[in-house]
């Protein structure tokens, strides 16, 4: 038995029975990438359970509400896009909806599926991709139609990979390609466009908006792009503030995928291109004017999205470093490389452990301290581009042709 097989034994060992949490959409509550903890053990020879997918490709993550998890596919010829639920204990296939499609042009780690569902606990919405256009759909828990609005064409070289997100009995989505951009929030129970921001598009980003709750305030929906920061009042999408990017002449505007995180009083977003090019800066937004308080270029993410403990940030970049920094200088306290492969997925954190996972399918249970400790290590056995889900003790990775599941029954 490998030192590394021995050491998630033990963390399934020493698994207490956490309080039940869901899952409810892209990087779970809040966008937060956070669970209660222990990590479940990740043995790739014993899984809880595991199923194939249909056969259809997608890098949409699940997500895990009431004891059911819902992802989204395609079908493997392209003719249709499939939501799916299943059993969260079993992984019995309790329905599928399918959504008519065609075939399209996309990223070669982009998928006719790459949108993560969201749920207020009563109904399911969905963003598709049709292969022209993109709309947004609503579903009862039994997967019946609920309502659906169109949401315009879609151009993008890489194309869409946005996500929706609920509160408040509002859906919000960004909607940002590289000719148009706005955010759009409808009545979650009848489909009704409550109100849309057009926002200055330069590149397609799929960042999905986030509530920002700060003492003594309302909350407030911030949304993070190549242009700009900005606040909205969740109800009728007033601005509250905003800050906008600006680009040294002569560099290309990069591209946000992860949402900001807000750590030790600061919003920092990240952004980053196929080129190479990557920028993070923290935003002190209790300033008068918002402004920029630290800036990084090197070694920051641009797909993976960053995680927040304490007064310190978290992250692994596209190439397999992972770092720890201070949230309010931007002061990397280590920076390891945990894998020489490429990294799509966004790591969770689990009580005090980071789960990352590189496109190879190997996962890494890498320790959330001040101090780097070589992380346990197990490989899957196939690739991963899709965020993992953590609910109910279990952790949920969806590989390129099967969904498995870790933790306890």
């Amino acid at each position: 038995m490998t030192r590394s097989l021995l050491a998630l034994l033990v963390f399934a060992s020493a698994l207490a029975l956490a309080p039940a949490a869901d899952w409810p959409r892209f990087r779970g509550p809040n966008g937060t990438g956070t669970a209660a903890g222990p990590l479940p053990g990740i043995d790739p020879e014993k899984p809880l359970w595991k199923i194939e997918l249909g056969g259809g490709k997608g890098v949409s993550s699940p997500i895990v509400v009431g004891g059911k998890v819902y992802v989204q596919s395609a079908s493997a010829d392209g003719k249709a896009r499939v939501l799916t639920a299943l059993d969260a204990a079993t992984g019995k296939q309790l329905w599928s909806k399918e959504v008519p499609g065609d075939k399209a042009k996309a990223h070669a780690k982009n998928s006719l599926a790459s949108g993560t569902p969201a749920c207020d606990g009563s109904q399911l919405y969905c963003a598709w991709w049709d292969g022209s256009g993109v709309s947004l759909a609503a579903y009862d828990l039994a997967g019946k139609e609920q309502w659906s609005a169109s949401l315009g064409g879609y151009v993008s070289q890489h194309g869409p990979g946005f996500s929706p997100m609920v509160h408040d009995g509002l859906v919000f989505v960004n909607v940002d390609d590289d000719e148009h951009a706005e955010l759009v929030a409808f009545d979650a129970k009848t489909g009704q466009k409550k109100w849309f921001k057009t926002r200055k598009h330069v590149r397609a980003c799929y960042t999905t908006p986030f509530i920002l709750e700060r003492a003594g305030k309302p909350a407030e929906l911030v949304l993070g792009t190549t242009t700009a920061v900005t606040s909205y009042e969740p109800a009728t999408g007033k601005v509250n503030w905003e800050y906008p990017i600006a680009w040294p002449k002569g560099d290309m505007p990069l591209r946000v995928i992860g949402h900001p995180v807000y750590a030790g009083g600061l919003l920092v977003v990240y952004s980053g291109d196929g080129g190479g090019g990557r920028y993070m800066a923290a935003i002190d937004p209790e300033r008068k004017t918002p402004a920029k308080v630290w800036d990084l270029r090197k070694e920051t993410p641009y797909v993976p999205c960053v995680l927040v403990k304490g007064d310190k940030l978290f992250w692994i970049g596209d190439k397999g470093v992972a770092t720890c920094a201070e949230a309010k200088t931007g002061k990397a306290l280590w920076a390891e490389r945990v894998f020489s492969a490429d990294v799509t997925a966004s790591p969770v954190l689990v009580g005090d452990t980071i789960l990352m996972i590189s496109e190879k399918g190997e996962v890494a249970a890498v320790k959330a301290g001040n101090e780097y400790e070589e992380p346990v290590k197990v490989s899957l056995g196939e690739g991963v581009f899709a965020t993992p889900a953590v609910a109910d003790g279990r952790v949920y990775i969806r590989g390129v042709n099967t969904l498995f599941c870790f933790g306890k029954k």
